[in-house]
């Protein structure tokens, strides 16, 4: 990725730190079912998709209800390993009860040795998003240079409701989502 302009990157840092307080501030009981029947509903992979999914961290929602219910419907799953920086994630085959191996930033990962995949389908963490599909990620760009390597692959973003934003500051190489999943509905984008 390119530098990024100086006042966008200061402007992503303020909102970072008011979407992770915002977050931090979220009702998590309850919120990672109620996804994923939102998502089961309104914004469900095509079927047979293989899905990229992603072990959730601190005070993201649990994605783990949706990743559970797309396995049953018999979607393969995968969730990312994190490369070095600069480069899109490197994403790995994965079923509950697989070994994990730790990843930078407190992540949890695919161990190494599983197979690779290649997701047609990927459920994107964020720290803020807005009506216009914009998403704010934490600051690596690993998932805007993934999706920017696979082109016309579905996205949904995965949020507490409580993290939209009026509007998030994005440049040009940041990915549009085509909807976002709470635990209080799914917004459309694209």
């Amino acid at each position: 990725m390119s530098a990024e302009d100086p006042r966008l990157r200061a402007a992503k840092i303020v909102a970072r730190e008011e979407a992770q307080a915002r977050r931090a501030s979220a009702l998590a009981e309850g919120a990672g079912p109620a996804l994923a029947a939102h998502a089961l509903r309104e914004a469900a992979p095509p079927a047979g998709a293989v899905v990229a999914g992603f072990w959730p961290m601190g005070h993201e929602i649990d994605v783990r209800p949706l990743l559970r219910a797309l396995a049953g419907r018999g979607h393969p799953l995968c969730l990312p390993r994190t490369p070095k920086r600069g480069l899109p994630l490197d994403f790995r085959a994965f079923a509950f009860g697989d070994a994990m191996d730790k990843g930078p930033f407190g992540t949890l990962q695919p161990a190494e040795a599983a197979p690779a995949a290649r997701p047609g389908f990927v459920i994107v963490p964020l720290l803020a998003f807005d009506r216009a599909g914009r998403r704010l990620g934490y600051g690596g760009g690993y998932y805007d240079r993934t999706l920017a390597a696979l082109p016309g692959l579905r996205t949904l973003g995965v949020a507490f409701a409580c993290q939209e934003m009026q509007e998030v500051p994005a440049g040009p190489l940041d990915a549009p989502l085509d909807a976002v999943a709470t635990e209080s509905g799914v917004l459309r984008f694209r």
